[in-house]
């Protein structure tokens, strides 16, 4: 898969140093596969559920933090739409970033 943009992840992860391992471990395994479906994807993510149309959440680091992408399954794209605290993450509306 394609993933746009690692530079939001490693900017994340520069802040909050106790999930750059998780998030790099994210980025490698979902990079090295080609997801066909929304269940390859959750299958691959025990901690992965769809939100809405093409929208996933991960949580990462217990649920300390939550990544939501958008997904493409037609163009193998994966573009990171959110990474933020779960307090930031109540915040937004995560169907609409």
């Amino acid at each position: 898969m394609r993933i746009l943009s690692k530079s939001t992840l490693r900017e994340f992860w520069q802040k909050h140093k106790d999930c750059e391992n998780q998030l790099l471990s994210w980025y490698k395994e979902v990079k090295l596969r080609d997801y066909a479906t929304s269940e390859e994807l959750i299958e691959s993510f025990p901690n992965c559920r769809a939100i809405g149309e093409q929208r996933y959440i991960f949580n990462i680091k217990g649920n300390k933090y939550r990544l939501v992408v958008k997904v493409n399954f037609d163009l193998k794209t994966i573009w990171v739409r959110f990474i933020g605290t779960h307090s930031e993450y109540d915040n937004i509306n995560a169907l609409e970033i």
